[in-house]
């Protein structure tokens, strides 16, 4: 019995030598020389990419031994399509809506974390046009369609006795046209994020109508890679997650500094970036509560006709919590 058990010992042993020479074998051929890890993130200029911004500012990318490049998108579902096109390596900032229509789209997505939770969506009106949530029948209301935004539009119209349908819906893309085409009469409202939504309502003045239409659920800014890219870059996954913990507890020990930081990157006034800590909260994570806005945001996006699936996808299939485990494994909380 006795021989049997250290033949046992002697075989796992084995085992585990090979598994750590592997591991070595795989870090070396990431990296041979030691030197900076190269990275590309796609990123969108959003409160919400807030962790991101801290990091770079802050010098703990370099520290961490990465050589990081940003690109921005105009919003984060540019930012996942960048992605997964290959023209980036990973996606920060990107909001669970646009990843639950990959995941429709069979796209081999892994969300690796979240670093904010946030509720800073408006639908801003023409007080001219538009003075209760009524009004809003027929009337050209604009999103960025295949957005959160686009969600909570519709999430707003049903609590008030409407749908997509009971409105003209208008496209809208861009930063500028956000703002432009509500303030120049192009169309009646529009649903977007801040620091957008702020600034339209500035522009319009005392004809602004404004609603918060969050409704109360938050929405989620993600750090997305695919499958394949994870696979050969562990080690530089690791990297990038410790470099978004260490700006987590700067944001928590320097909030004034932090608020800062963003407030620079956004070219944000001083009265509105008193706003971003009651708007966000930044903390490296993944928890149960994702899985749960995204099976909501799934049924959604079915009933409204943006993909022919009958069935809600099982979500833990497309999030990836080892390198988060190894970073800070107290942050995830989801259940299998």
């Amino acid at each position: 019995m006795r021989e049997h058990a250290r033949i046992g010992i002697a075989a796992v042993l084995v085992l585990a030598a090979i598994l750590a020479g592997a591991w070595l074998r795989t870090s070396l051929q990431e990296d041979p020389a030691g030197e900076p890890k190269p990275l590309i993130i796609a990123y969108s200029p959003f409160e919400a990419s807030g962790l991101l911004f801290i990091a770079e500012d802050r010098g703990f990318f370099t520290a961490n031994g990465l050589n990081v490049t940003l690109r921005k998108y105009d919003t984060g579902n540019g930012a996942l399509g960048g992605m997964v096109n290959g023209e980036d390596d990973i996606a920060v900032g990107t909001t669970e809506f646009p990843a639950v229509l990959g995941v429709f789209r069979g796209e081999s997505l892994r969300i690796i974390g979240s670093i904010d939770k946030a509720e800073y969506i408006y639908l801003i009106g023409r007080k001219d046009r538009i003075n209760e949530a009524s009004d809003l029948r027929w009337k050209r209301v604009g999103t960025t369609l295949g957005t959160v935004a686009h969600f909570h539009l519709g999430r707003f119209l049903t609590l008030h006795g409407m749908n997509m349908k009971d409105v003209d819906l208008v496209d809208v893309k861009t930063p500028a046209g956000w703002v432009d085409a509500v303030a120049e009469g192009d169309i009646d409202a529009i649903a977007t994020a801040q620091p957008y939504a702020n600034a339209a309502k500035e522009r319009l003045g005392d004809n602004a109508i404004a609603w918060p239409i969050q409704g109360g659920q938050p929405m989620y800014s993600l750090v997305i890679s695919t499958d394949g890219w994870l696979r050969g870059h562990r080690e530089t996954e690791r990297k990038l997650l410790s470099s978004l913990a260490e700006a987590e507890e700067y944001s928590t020990e320097h909030p004034a500094e932090s608020k800062g930081i963003i407030q620079r990157r956004l070219n944000l006034d001083d009265s509105y970036s008193e706003d971003l800590w009651s708007q966000n909260r930044y903390s490296l994570s993944l928890d149960q509560s994702l899985i749960i806005a995204m099976e909501d945001e799934a049924r959604w996006m079915m009933e409204n006709n943006l993909t022919n699936a009958t069935e809600v996808p099982n979500f833990l299939n497309s999030i990836d919590a080892t390198g988060i485990k190894r970073v800070k494994p107290e942050a995830v909380t989801l259940i299998s």
